[in-house]
């Protein structure tokens, strides 16, 4: 299918072939019939992309922070290489369309093919000629309103959102300040509601036209005589509330609402603007009030919302983003919205950068709603796509995920031990992107692709976590080599399968337990070979605080016991060699509600042969502290790993000082290919990774219960 892309590292702006989107639990697959440009959003966007890096870096400064962070954790080069595949990625662009549903699998089973539906979303309702959308970011189209009024609906619904916290009554004065496109969806609804609307904008050409359309009494921003005019429009009180839809580098527009405010005024921001307000002379004596409207309404930058399709209870929640939608749409089916003059200009996707010089300026042509059309193509099916035809390796390697871990670390080494087949991911334009950085032969989204291929030989899984066992399962039966990057399931029924099937596989299975491949890990367990005796392991990592609606939180990631501490029972088994028999765990009891307690927990672990372990897990400490340190002792001796940098040993009064870096990710890779190679079993033993994960699952038990849980396969 045809999707307009931008490449974030060169800016270049095209429309490529990519595969189609894939389809999962909660979204419906949808063909756009058209799509709106937003352009005030989308100028932006591409702007950022198009400036150099240091003009990048100067528009995000939160990330630059973030970059100097990293280099004082992970050292420079770790940094670059994460840096740098972040900025060598492909973009998609628009979050606003309308088409045909081809297949749902949305939960309320409310969608069926054949559908007309309005879209949102940035990254799902995209200018591509075919879209996956969450469920509750797609809205049924009243028969009366056609695909070109209904790819309005986003901007429409972020409009009322708008509208909505000014909260109007019949009859107030009411002004807009900026009158591009969702300042005139701005000026209707207020219309409709019954306001008597004033618009302001520095335009002279948005001003006439606003004029022209009845919509709103309409004048310029520089017009020297605009305080009278609206002086006169409010009979000398002051308007009742001012929306402000512009975007501007200044605050002048929050600076002009609080002059042209009447006492007790309120101010609703809804573009973007800096948000400086100057206290005198009138915020503070005419007592205002400033408000700020977010985007399409509540729902929006929740992902249990977005992304996992829960509802908010209608009773509680009157209008969400997905209400507020369906909202716009009836205001546009009763005729109380006339979205037909907004529209000057109809591209076929093809045509698509041509539309965009408009939105950067490169045309001195006139331009409000520009729309993308998307015509008949027997290509939107194809969710395969061929790029190169590099030669077959005895090892033929297909990735199902390719996030950013899996770029910075488990592709590039892949590509030292094997030819890169097949890549697969949720978005066409992102395994689209990865093939070409990394010489994949094909691109795709559906997973099958590479079970169904008989080529592949071995199939790395770097997808969410919540998907992990069904794709393990499914490479099982297709009798691959699995590396599957932690955890290997996220419940006992998932694990359960696991071994199950597991009993009659021939093949490898390794899950992405690194760090006992570290060069320090090995010194360290050299040191112990000879004592016979059981260890005393203490493990303390300071993770970091991750809100709780970040994706690891989620369902999706299954919590940081089961995705993050298995990294470090594994380490355990490996130092000790032994398996864990039982646990106690407690955590902290916090009052605060966005602290997760079990962030923040100490976990006691037994080993078969004696040894025992502590692994202090917070998430509540500081970023300056280094992540994790690791203390081992047995027989006189006394290891200390230092966040994988260096180790000391203390043993017979002397201190050896060891520097030996990384956190074996190399090496794990590397054991792993000439384990399939050689026809070896699996660096980690199959019952070593199911104690790792069962172990996770205790320690949860543990804390539902507060008693010690046996570990028992």
């Amino acid at each position: 299918m045809k999707q307009l892309i931008q490449n974030f590292k060169t800016g270049a702006l095209y429309v490529d072939d990519v595969p189609l989107p894939s389809l999962s639990s909660g979204m419906v697959l949808v063909e756009n019939k058209f799509s709106l440009i937003s352009a005030g959003t989308e100028r932006n966007t591409v702007s950022v992309g198009k400036a150099s890096l240091l003009g990048k870096a100067k528009q995000r400064p939160d990330l630059v922070k973030q970059v100097i962070m990293n280099i004082k954790k992970e050292g420079l080069i770790a940094t670059l290489n994460k840096v740098s595949t972040k900025l060598d990625s492909l973009k998609a662009l628009g979050y606003s369309s309308a088409g045909v549903v081809l297949a749902s699998m949305d939960t309320n089973g409310h969608f069926k093919p054949g559908d007309r539906v309005a879209c949102a979303g940035q990254d799902y309702a995209s200018h591509a000629e075919v879209v996956s959308v969450p469920q509750n970011l797609v809205v049924k189209i009243p028969d009366n309103v056609s695909f070109e009024e209904a790819s309005f609906t986003t901007l429409g619904a972020i409009a009322l959102q708008g509208v909505r916290q000014a909260n109007p009554t019949l009859g107030e004065n009411i002004c807009v300040i900026g009158l591009g496109l969702l300042g005139q969806l701005t000026c209707q609804i207020l219309r409709a509601n019954g306001c008597n609307v004033f618009g302001i904008d520095v335009s002279q050409d948005m001003v006439d036209f606003t004029n022209n359309q009845n919509i709103a009494k309409a004048i310029n921003r520089k017009n020297n005589t605009l305080k009278s005019v609206a002086e006169n429009f409010t009979n000398g009180y002051g308007f009742d509330k001012v929306i402000i839809t512009a975007a501007a580098s200044t605050n002048d527009p929050i600076v002009l609402a609080t002059e042209i405010l009447r006492q007790k005024g309120i101010i609703v921001l809804v573009g973007a603007v800096p948000i400086e307000i100057p206290r005198d002379p009138d915020f503070y004596k005419k007592e205002l009030e400033f408000k700020i409207s977010t985007s399409y309404g509540p729902g929006r930058y929740d992902v249990s919302y977005e992304e996992e399709g829960h509802d908010y209870p209608y009773g509680y929640v009157r209008w969400t983003e997905k209400r507020n939608m369906e909202a716009f749409l009836k205001l546009v089916s009763n005729g109380s919205l006339n979205l037909k003059p907004l529209i000057s200009h109809i591209f076929d996707i093809t045509e698509a950068e041509k539309a965009y010089e408009f939105v950067l300026g490169k045309t001195n042509e006139k331009y409000i709603g520009i729309l993308l059309k998307y015509s008949e193509n027997e290509n939107k099916t194809i969710n395969l796509v061929n790029i190169s035809t590099p030669p077959v390796k005895e090892i033929n390697i297909g990735f199902i995920g390719a996030g950013s871990f899996a770029q910075s670390y488990l592709i590039p080494t892949s590509k030292e031990y094997g030819s890169l087949d097949t890549v697969i991911t949720r978005t066409g334009i992102n395994a689209k992107n990865v093939a070409l950085k990394f010489g994949f032969s094909k691109a795709g989204t559906d997973p099958t692709e590479i079970f169904n291929d008989e080529a592949i030989n071995t199939v790395f899984i770097a997808t969410q976590h919540n998907t992990h066992a069904k794709f393990v399962l499914e490479a099982i039966q297709a009798k691959k080599n699995i590396f599957v990057e932690k955890p290997l399931a996220l419940n006992i029924d998932e694990l359960t399968e696991i071994i199950s099937h597991y009993k009659t596989f021939d093949k490898l299975l390794m899950v992405g337990f690194n760090r006992r491949f570290a060069p320090l890990s090995l010194k360290i367990k050299d040191e112990f070979k000879d004592i016979n005796e059981p260890l005393i392991m203490n493990f303390r990592i300071n993770a970091g605080f991750i809100p709780k609606d970040h994706w690891i939180q989620t369902e999706s990631g299954g919590g940081r016991i089961i995705g993050e501490i298995c990294h470090f029972i594994d380490l355990m088994q490996f130092f000790s060699e032994s398996f864990p028999t039982q646990l106690y765990a407690n955590c902290i009891d916090s009052t605060n509600n966005k602290i997760k307690n079990d962030d923040n927990i100490i976990i006691n672990i037994k080993f078969a042969n004696g040894s025992i372990g502590v692994i202090t897990y917070i998430a509540n400490g500081d970023k300056s502290m280094p992540k994790e340190r690791f203390e081992i002792s047995a027989g006189s001796k006394i290891c200390v790993l230092n966040d994988f940098k260096f180790a000391e040993i203390y043993y017979n009064n002397k201190i050896e000082k060891i520097k030996l870096a990384g956190k074996g990710h190399n090496e794990e890779l590397k054991s792993f290919f000439e384990a399939i190679k050689n026809g070896t079993e699996s660096p980690i033993s199959f019952n070593s990774i199911c104690y790792t994960t069962l172990s996770t699952f205790k320690i949860i038990d543990s804390l539902k219960t507060g008693l010690p849980q046996v570990i028992e396969l």
